[in-house]
């Protein structure tokens, strides 16, 4: 038996496809969730986001345990911020799942279809994807532009909410962008299978 290089192991463990957890808590190899997507543009910036929410939203948390703890009094006020934070994180890891085609899927029925069937099913799923971020960036925006010009206050902590509305269209558009990325490759793999 022959020792691959590190480069060679990585790219072999980079190609191999991904599944889901086996009984044995160990990604099965060959099983039936689709391989992973590799955009042009990483999903680096996405996922840095996330943890970054997911990060303070962890020390404020453990924040408000440690001061009700020892003081009786509560940090009420981090309520609403670790919310937005959560928030974003949802959208900044869809934006990356989107990307990477590991979004969350039901994949019984159309596993069941044939493969033109099953193509066709995905293509009709990720343009109602498309649709509905797209919806959710041109609402979030002129919810961001209602916020902006009447001068609206989070109730919480009083500061202007708007800046907490701004990442609704901005992340909706990034997460269509994407699924509008992923609808390229699919299609362009359709083509280039004939």
């Amino acid at each position: 038996m022959t020792e691959r290089s590190p480069r060679e192991a990585s790219a072999a463990a980079a190609a191999a496809p991904l599944g889901p957890l086996s009984e044995a808590g160990e990604l099965g190899a060959g099983a039936a969730a689709p391989p992973e997507d590799r955009p042009r543009i990483g999903t680096g910036v996405e996922e840095g986001i996330a943890a970054v929410a997911m990060a303070l939203v962890c020390i404020i948390t453990f924040a408000n345990v440690l001061v009700r703890y020892f003081t009786n009094a509560s940090f009420a006020f981090t309520e609403e911020f670790s919310v937005f934070l959560l928030v974003v994180m949802t959208l900044a890891g869809a934006s990356a799942a989107f990307a990477r085609n590991r979004h969350i899927r039901m994949e019984y029925f159309v596993g069941k279809l044939g493969p033109r069937a099953h193509r066709g099913v995905e293509v009709l799923v990720t343009l109602c994807g498309f649709a509905l971020f797209a919806v959710l960036a041109f609402y979030g925006f002129y919810l961001f532009l209602d916020d902006w010009q009447y001068g609206t206050t989070s109730p919480g902590i009083g500061v202007p909410q708007w800046i907490y509305t701004a990442w609704l269209p901005l992340f909706g558009a990034l997460i269509a962008l994407r699924i509008l990325g992923r609808l390229a490759r699919l299609l362009l793999f359709r083509t280039r299978q004939g």
